[in-house]
């Protein structure tokens, strides 16, 4: 009979560590310079909207959003992972394990929500533009930020919270690169009702319902560019809107790649992958899309460097 116990810590086993020092280092210098450069393009796309005063509109209000959740998404998840891999210690507290599950949480809910409320924006200014700036008032984007944050908290309590149920074998190792839910399900010993019942509604509220919404908007927002007669209008319309449906095809379609992988030995390496994409690649790509995609953040990011050329000369 398996020894079911209070785990002390959790042991985080990346792949990287089964193998040569070689590989070690390369991954911890992947790691830092993808940390830094997504840090760097969120900070600047942060910067830019709060810098330009053309930008202080519901659009670019939620796109500001959007990258403090991807800043705080990977914040959480790249420090600890270095720590892990450059030290040797993959040892983590499970009251840490607990701490990180739960803002990890409070990220993917966020942003689910954001990217929610960003297909809504599309919707009503090509849908309803004439009421745009009543229908998305200052007080009630606010209202829509404050719900996008205490949302992701509710979520992730609910979470969290479920695992107070759960047991663990004496012996608490995951092959991920962080304490993923997923993951410690899959190594319990037992009282688990809980988190699946959580976990459905989850998936019900944060996941199906958003996709479903963005679907709706979207089909909308196509039958309107349908009536557009000038092929510049359309142009317009799907350059602004194409940003957006990439960003929520990156998102939905790793998340999905990497919550429907079986959770079997067979595909730890798959999944792992797979992970790295969605926790760190997909954040990163982000503003970039939106900044390469975007004339007015590429002007703003022009304006900002030409004043600081001029600051030094």
């Amino acid at each position: 009979m398996e020894n079911i116990t209070s785990p002390i810590d959790v042991h985080i086993l990346p792949f990287f560590m089964k193998t040569g020092n070689t590989l070690i280092t390369f991954s911890s210098v992947y790691f830092f310079f993808i940390y830094l450069f997504g840090m760097l393009v969120n900070i600047i796309i942060i910067a830019v909207i709060c810098l330009d005063l053309h930008l202080h509109t519901p659009m670019y209000l939620f796109l500001w959003n959007l990258s403090v959740v991807d800043i705080s998404y990977t914040t959480v998840t790249i420090p600890k992972l270095l720590y892990i891999l450059l030290s040797g210690n993959n040892s983590v507290p499970f009251t840490q394990c607990f701490i990180q599950m739960y803002f990890i949480s409070i990220a993917d809910s966020a942003e689910a929500i954001v990217l929610f409320i960003m297909a809504y924006d599309r919707y009503v200014a090509i849908c309803h533009p004439l009421h745009y700036h009543r229908i998305l008032s200052k007080k009630i984007c606010i209202l829509l930020i404050i719900a996008i944050w205490i949302g992701g908290n509710v979520n992730s309590c609910l979470i969290t919270s479920s695992f107070l149920r759960i047991h663990f074998c004496s012996s608490v190792t995951i092959c991920q690169f962080f304490c993923d839910a997923k993951a410690l399900i899959n190594i319990s010993c037992g009282g688990t009702e809980m988190y699946y019942i959580v976990m459905y509604e989850v998936y019900l509220l944060f996941g199906l319902c958003p996709v479903m919404c963005n679907l709706i908007s979207y089909v909308q927002i196509f039958k309107i560019i349908q009536n557009f007669k000038s092929k510049d209008s359309r142009s317009k319309v799907f350059s602004t809107c194409s940003s957006h449906l990439i960003v929520l095809a990156l998102f939905y379609g790793s998340a999905a790649s990497v919550y429907m992988t079986p959770p079997s030995d067979r595909y730890d390496l798959l999944e792992q992958i797979l992970t790295m994409f969605y926790s760190t690649v997909v954040p990163m790509l982000n503003p970039l899309i939106y900044s390469l995609r975007n004339k007015e953040i590429r002007n703003s990011l022009r304006k900002l460097a030409s004043n600081c050329r001029h600051l030094r000369t």
